[in-house]
C-alpha cells in the first residue's frame, strides 16, 4: 500500500467510502439455508460455492454440514492472505483478513480503488466492536442497532492494523444481520476488511453474476442468490453510515436503506444531530 497520504478532513474521509459504499446497494436480510453446495461451475481464478435456499440457517439439520463446510473454506482462504466473495445483509462484498497488509492492498488494486478510500471493518459479535474501537455510546444502543443495515463510524484502537486506513482515526464497523458473515467472522477470530463486491465508480452487486470481472482475482465465491429484489431502487442504498465519534452526537454521513429506523433508535437514546448532518 502507498504512504497515508492527508486527507481533507476525517468526515470527508469517511463520507467518501464507509464500509461498502461504493456505487448504489440493496437492503434485504438474506440470511441463507444451506444445504451441501452444490457443484460449482468452472470460474477462472475462484472457487464457487452455492449456497441455495432461504430461512433458518442454525438449527440442527442435514444442511449443518454444508454450512459449515463452506465457513471453513472461506476461513481458510481468508487465513492464506486470500480475497473472497461473501453475501450481506445489504449486498455483495469483497472480504479480506484486516490483519494482513498484502491482502488489503490486492483489494484496492483488484477494484481499482483510490487508496485514500477507507475499508469497513466487518465483525461477528457486539462485544467486538470494544476491542477495535472507542466506543462512546452505550452499549444498548449497538445492540438496537447491531446486527443490521448500518456501518457505526468510531474512533479506532491501537487493536487494528496501522495499515488499515492509515489516513484516518476512525473506522467504520459492520455486524451485518447476515448469519453466513456473523458465522465466518467469528470463525475466523479476527477483524476482517470488507468493501463492494464491484470495480470502483460501478454499481454493487445483488448477485455474483454482477462482478463476473472480479472473479478471476478472486480465490473463492460464495453464491448466496439474490439479495433483496434487483428491479426496486430500494434494494440499492446501501448501508446507513453514522457518525458516532463526538460523545452525545450523531451524524449521517450516508441515509442508506435504514435511515428512519436507525435516527429513530439513536434519539431514543438521547443523541443528538450534530451540525452538518445529512438528515
Amino acid at each position: 500500500m502507498s504512504p497515508a497520504r492527508p486527507c481533507k478532513g476525517l468526515r470527508a474521509a469517511v463520507a467518501a467510502s464507509v464500509g461498502l459504499s461504493e456505487g448504489p446497494a440493496g437492503s434485504v436480510r438474506s440470511g441463507r439455508l444451506l444445504r451441501p453446495p452444490s457443484p460449482a461451475r468452472a470460474v477462472p481464478g475462484a472457487r464457487l460455492l452455492r449456497l441455495p435456499g432461504r430461512g433458518a440457517v442454525r438449527a440442527a439439520s442435514p444442511e449443518r454440514a454444508g454450512w459449515t463446510e463452506a465457513l471453513r473454506a472461506a476461513v481458510a482462504e481468508l487465513r492464506a492472505g486470500a480475497v473472497v466473495a461473501v453475501p450481506t445483509d445489504t449486498l455483495y462484498g469483497l472480504a479480506c483478513s484486516a490483519t494482513c497488509s498484502a491482502a488489503l492492498g490486492n483489494v484496492y488494486r483488484l477494484k481499482g480503488r483510490s487508496e485514500a478510500k477507507p475499508l469497513a471493518v466487518c465483525l461477528g459479535r457486539v462485544a467486538d466492536v470494544y476491542r477495535y474501537c472507542h466506543v462512546r455510546v452505550p452499549e444498548v444502543l449497538l445492540k438496537d442497532l447491531l446486527p443490521g443495515p448500518v456501518t457505526l463510524v468510531m474512533e479506532r484502537s491501537e487493536g487494528l492494523n496501522k495499515d488499515l486506513n492509515p489516513f484516518t482515526p476512525l473506522v467504520g464497523i459492520r455486524i451485518p444481520d447476515h448469519a453466513f458473515m456473523q458465522d465466518l467472522a467469528q470463525m475466523f477470530g479476527g477483524p476482517l476488511a470488507l468493501t463492494s463486491a464491484n470495480l470502483s465508480s460501478q454499481a454493487s452487486s445483488l448477485n455474483v453474476e454482477e462482478f463476473q470481472d472480479l472473479w478471476p482475482q478472486l480465490s473463492l465465491v460464495i453464491d448466496g442468490g439474490p439479495i433483496g429484489d434487483g428491479q426496486s431502487p430500494e434494494c440499492r442504498l446501501g448501508s446507513t453510515v453514522v457518525d458516532l465519534s463526538v460523545p452525545g452526537k450523531f451524524g449521517i454521513i450516508r441515509p442508506g436503506c435504514a435511515l428512519e429506523s436507525t435516527t429513530a433508535v439513536l434519539q431514543k437514546y438521547g443523541l443528538l444531530p450534530s451540525h452538518g448532518s445529512c438528515m
